[in-house]
């Protein structure tokens, strides 16, 4: 498996990847902020797409460039206070970044609903596992390939 087989060999323009529920308890960069290994599997995966650009999917604060300065929260999606769809599109549209293609997407099946609300052509490479064991095993093979 190439990490570009999702894109058919191009680096994607945009790649999406989720925030986590493990976080630094101080204010910091977005890219600093989640230490959990399945949002860590992701930022690998992701990287090795080399992709144009690369967000976080924030349940709380929406979409974030890695150096966007957050403060910890603890917001799940569809919790009073998380993003909502209407949030996200309108971030897209001021962030300039809602017509990329290709997209890809990379999290659980919440955060792929969400992104798909914004880019429903994107690209899901973990669609289709069986749990977070399948997944963090297919995020460790595409950031494998690009090593």
């Amino acid at each position: 498996m190439t990490p570009n087989e999702y894109t058919d060999g191009v680096a994607p323009e945009l790649v999406v990847i989720p925030c986590g529920a493990r976080k630094l308890d101080h204010r910091a960069r977005a890219a600093d902020m989640y230490i959990g290994s399945y949002h860590r599997a992701c930022r690998r995966a992701a990287e090795a797409l080399r992709p144009d650009r690369l967000v976080i999917l924030s349940a709380r604060y929406g979409l974030l460039d890695l150096d966007d300065e957050i403060e910890p929260y603890d917001t799940p999606h569809g919790a009073v206070g998380a993003v909502t769809v209407g949030l996200l599109r309108d971030q897209a549209r001021t962030r300039g970044i809602v017509a990329l293609d290709p997209v890809v997407v990379l999290g659980g099946a919440r955060h792929v609903t969400l992104a798909r609300s914004v880019w429903p052509h994107a690209l899901t490479p973990l669609s289709g596992t069986r749990g977070m064991g399948e997944q963090l095993a297919r995020l460790a093979a595409m950031a494998r390939s690009a090593a």
